[in-house]
């Protein structure tokens, strides 16, 4: 797509490609490396990270025309992902001020927004006497106190209560954390037996957005006279997941904060998300070898469900996790002191989101939803011209079993477009997929982007029929 509307600097986008990967050191990745080394990749991570972005701003203005200089009210959004999207986004404003807004946008497209949605149901926030918030949104019904603590969330369509009585769900916990040998490598089953709850309240709950589109509180708390969290709390409206953005200020030795949500759901194992797909852990510690797995690895989603309905943990950038029995825990931030005596000290910010849901995690669309907290949609004013709403998809794929995870170009072929697909149910299933590219001819490829058969996919109506078995990856060659 971007080689179509006028290309990247493909020399510049290689080159960060490749201090990219550099930085794929394995001490560089878990946060066990020497303090130079942590100085080198941050700074070469700032670099990706500032020239990616001028990369990305001059794609999508060539995609959708427009400038950030303009100040109209209609705007453009961008969505990359190959699923449609209804969301509550923020459209910035010459003011200074900033107006949420309820927009749909297409699979691998985008849309022109002139008018937001109006939501069926909007969010309703409700201060309570004794401290506490209640928030709805006709999907969920929640309640926090005073410290920002979720004493009651309730899937109203199923009018099932997820929070068990006298348990408290987003509780932050610290625990001593001082490991045999091995700082930043190892982490110690008997940390466990240290916990204490986070509970000093710097500010209480406050209400930041009063409903509508959206409602959110906001509330501190002191982990220590040097550490502290600020959090927003967001529900928004046709969301099915409650939204935590959370800041830290960490300075703190040998210490390990987590959050916990305790759950009224029970299951022997729960499901964590790997690259291309899932794997299932047990949910106790019946044998020496589930004890081992106190905490275990995921990427953007963990899930935990019984027949028929289950919750889901969302984050960002959080890797480390813990479902035990019934009570799912996210690891945030440790606090080594060999061999970087620095790591991870100070300024830290991220979001995890806590999503019930009817039947199983596939049905409910978790692993979309995941992906949407880790993909936000792009959002481009639009020309003053523009004065009517309009929409275009590059792509869209039937089953949402199916994701499409990468489009690029083709290394050597100018006029050829690379697709990278994955099944992500655990299921066997034959889709389509619908392009609006006007490309000529389709062949699966290999890694090396060499065709695997002589033979061209046949085309119908810009659509191609794609079979997938259990979470395999499949490259596709569009030639134009």
């Amino acid at each position: 797509i971007l080689k179509l509307t006028g290309g990247l600097k493909v020399e510049a986008l290689t080159r960060m490609g490749r201090l990219l990967l550099l930085n794929q050191f394995h001490d560089v990745l878990p946060g066990s490396c020497i303090q130079s080394v942590v100085e080198d990749a941050v700074k070469f991570y700032e670099e990706i990270q500032s020239g990616g972005n001028e990369l990305l701003k001059e794609a999508i203005q060539c995609l959708l025309g427009g400038s950030v200089q303009e100040t109209g009210k209609n705007i453009n959004v961008l969505n990359t992902l190959s699923w449609e999207r209804t969301e509550v986004i923020s459209m910035p404003r010459l003011e200074g001020d900033e107006v949420l807004a309820l927009v749909k946008v297409p699979s691998v497209g985008f849309a022109t927004v002139t008018s937001p949605l109006v939501p069926p149901h909007p969010v309703i926030v409700s201060s309570q006497g004794n401290g506490s918030v209640l928030m709805e949104n006709g999907i969920l019904k929640v309640v926090f106190d005073s410290m920002g603590r979720m004493t009651s969330l309730t899937h109203l369509l199923y009018k099932r209560e997820t929070i068990p009585e006298g348990c408290f769900g987003n509780q932050f916990v610290l625990f001593d954390d001082i490991p045999l040998y091995w700082d930043a490598w190892d982490v110690m089953d008997y940390h466990l037996e240290t916990r204490k709850p986070v509970s000093q309240v710097l500010k209480s709950l406050e209400v930041v957005c009063p409903g509508g589109v959206r409602g959110s509180v906001r509330h501190s708390i002191r982990i220590s006279d040097t550490s502290k969290i600020r959090q927003e709390i967001i529900l928004d409206a046709c969301c099915p997941y409650i939204k935590f953005k959370t800041e830290v200020e960490w300075q703190e030795a040998h210490k390990f904060l987590k959050v916990e949500f305790p759950t009224t759901v029970h299951s022997p194992n729960a499901t964590y998300e790997i690259q291309f797909g899932h794997l299932q852990r047990p949910t106790h510690w019946n044998t020496s070898w589930d004890w081992a797995r106190f905490e275990v690895w995921g990427h953007k989603w963990a899930d935990l469900s019984e027949h028929g309905f289950g919750v889901a943990l969302l984050n960002d950038c959080k890797y480390g996790y813990s479902v035990h029995q019934n009570v799912m825990t996210l690891s945030l931030l440790r606090a080594p002191k060999a061999p970087d005596a620095t790591a991870d000290m100070g300024h830290h910010h991220f979001t995890y989101a806590f999503m019930p849901h009817a039947g199983s995690f596939q049905e409910a669309n978790v692993i979309q939803f995941a992906y949407n907290i880790n993909y936000p949609l792009h959002i481009v004013p639009a020309e003053p011209s523009v004065s009517a709403s309009s929409f275009w998809s590059a792509f869209s794929i039937q089953s949402p079993a199916v994701i499409l995870e990468t489009i690029k170009q083709a290394e050597d072929r100018k006029n050829a477009l690379v697709i990278r697909l994955y099944e992500s149910h655990g299921s066997t299933v034959s889709t389509w997929l619908h392009t609006s590219l006007p490309f000529k001819q389709a062949m699966w490829c290999d890694l090396l982007e060499q065709p695997l058969a002589t033979k061209t996919l046949p085309i119908t109506d810009f659509q191609i029929q794609l079979s997938f078995t259990p979470f395999q990856i499949r490259s596709l060659l569009l030639i134009f």
